[in-house]
């Protein structure tokens, strides 16, 4: 199966009126896995029943989500890792920081090697 692509043209950032336009390549997705299509396809590869699987899903959902809130990095070995991070305000006087400096946090994810490398390998189809 190939990974299919359009093309889209984009003008130069920051140049009034878009300066010289190039076309771009960019992936047309091809739909999406749910919980139920990944619980179905890991039974293929498992012993585990659905609900077992459904279970350990959900189960790492939640302790992931747990354990972001408490500031912890999750490796999850080959898949990748998980992280928090923040955006704040900068202050001249690390004495005048506060809470409020903080604008926002977030997670960041990092593949593992076999994640990154996957897309390697693909083939490509201009739909």
């Amino acid at each position: 199966m190939s990974i299919k692509y359009k093309l889209i043209e984009k003008g130069q950032p920051g140049v009034a009126g878009g300066g010289t336009k190039k076309w771009y390549a960019t992936i047309v997705t091809d739909g999406e896995l749910t919980v139920d299509d990944l619980t179905n396809k890991i039974e293929k590869f498992s012993a585990l029943s659905e609900a077992d699987i459904r279970g350990v899903i959900i189960a790492l959902e939640n302790v992931i989500y747990e354990e972001l809130t408490n500031g912890k990095i999750i490796r999850l070995d080959k898949l990748g890792s998980f992280y928090p991070s923040l955006s704040s305000n900068g202050v001249a006087n690390a004495n005048d920081f506060t809470v409020a400096d903080i604008k926002s946090a977030k997670v960041n994810y990092r593949p593992g090697k076999r994640i990154s490398n996957s897309l390697l390998t693909a083939t490509f189809k201009k739909k």
